[in-house]
């Protein structure tokens, strides 16, 4: 065999192994089982495809866990990974899977909403597929996800996204996004069926407020806020000044704009009576002047770059030498969970949701977000979910 042909060879087998090793890797990534365990204070667990029969036996399905308690009263929604590249939303929302016990009224949580996003990911960037939190009995592992559902579970892209029902045009890449979705359609993109899912749920179950759990970038104004629509802005202001006062850390809020359409805390308002708000804690990882996407830079947010802008007041939120750790982040979203669930309830008493067993900021600051998680030896099979 001349030379020249034994280099070519040698060089299509070096590309056959890397992508049969990436392939690999991203069919481990996209069928990993993710464990959600679910605390005492579940009552009852149902599939998104409850909803709406479209979803079912698809991966945009997902579990939604209903904790209701012994005294009727509100029911909040917690929607968690929406975008599953902003991690803190699913871990804050896993603590109040695993930990909350409801005295009145009903918590429904959906830790994992885009669930195929969360099967999906952005090699591109150097994202990482995995990334592990630290507890007194080892390590809990999650799988790192993308912004959009996967094009293996929804595809074509259309050239220009037509967004139902009021036909605005969108980006194409925003079929597969589940914040541009809504309020979606039984007959739709698999993407707009999760949303008219979720719509029916609130509708079917009478949902009082919903609370979808984002991160944003740090040079995006949108972050450290929490975004709400004309009707619900009166608790979502007294909320930020509490947290303010009370927490000691900083947040604001954002309006929900009116011309900007498929967003949850303008779509939720407009199509349902539930009171939708949307929280945004800072997210360094999602920065795009920063150094290589590492697990260590999504769990801690310290990035040298990011200080530089900072010390340029280039950025909206404050950021020194200590970065913005997960913990910080969970636990803002932590507490504006519940403090908002106080404000709700001051104000609708006959409608009040009581809460207790999850922790604030400053626990969560304190102890970290594995101390609140569950070892899973320990918990009975009957309460463990993949997803």
């Amino acid at each position: 065999m001349p030379k020249q042909w034994k280099i070519k060879v040698i060089l299509i087998l070096i590309v056959a192994a890397a992508v049969i090793t990436a392939g690999i890797q991203l069919y481990n990534h996209r069928h990993y089982r993710m464990l959600l365990t679910a605390g005492p204070g579940v009552t009852k667990v149902h599939m998104l495809s409850d909803y709406c029969s479209g979803l079912k036996g698809t991966m945009a399905d997902t579990h939604v866990f209903f904790l209701k308690g012994k005294e009727p009263g509100g029911k909040m929604l917690i929607l968690a990974n929406t975008h599953s590249n902003e991690p803190a939303s699913l871990l804050a929302a896993l603590i109040f899977l695993e930990n909350a016990v409801v005295e009145k009224g009903t918590l429904i949580i959906i830790p994992q909403f885009n669930n195929s996003g969360g099967r999906n990911t952005r090699p591109g960037d150097g994202y990482p597929l995995y990334f592990e939190i630290q507890t007194s009995w080892g390590t809990k592992k999650f799988r790192m996800g993308n912004r959009d559902a996967s094009p293996l579970d929804q595809w074509p892209d259309p050239d220009v996204y037509v967004h139902y029902p009021d036909k605005q045009l969108l980006s194409f890449l925003d079929i597969r996004n589940t914040n541009r979705t809504w309020p979606g359609r039984p007959n739709g993109a698999l993407m707009e069926k999760v949303t008219y899912a979720a719509m029916e749920l609130m509708r079917t179950e009478k949902v009082d407020m919903t609370v979808d759990i984002h991160g944003a970038e740090t040079m995006f104004p949108v972050t450290n806020c929490i975004v709400a629509p004309e009707k619900a802005i009166r608790i979502a202001t007294m909320t930020s000044l509490t947290l303010k006062a009370r927490e000691g850390f900083d947040n604001h809020v954002e309006p929900s704009p009116s011309g900007f359409r498929g967003l949850s805390h303008r779509e939720i308002g407009d199509f349902s009576d539930t009171l939708p708000f949307l929280l945004e804690a800072p997210l360094p990882f999602l920065d795009q002047p920063t150094g290589p996407k590492t697990v260590k830079l999504l769990l801690d947010g310290k990035d040298p770059f990011l200080l530089s802008l900072a010390k340029k007041n280039k950025l909206f939120v404050p950021y020194d030498e200590s970065g913005w750790p997960m913990e910080n982040r969970v636990g803002q979203h932590c507490s504006a969970v519940l403090e908002l669930l106080r404000q709700f309830s001051r104000k609708s008493p006959d409608r009040s949701i009581q809460v207790k067993n999850v922790p604030r900021y400053a626990g969560i600051v304190k102890n970290g977000v594995g101390y609140y998680y569950h070892n899973p030896a320990t918990i009975n099979k009957k309460d463990l979910y993949f997803n």
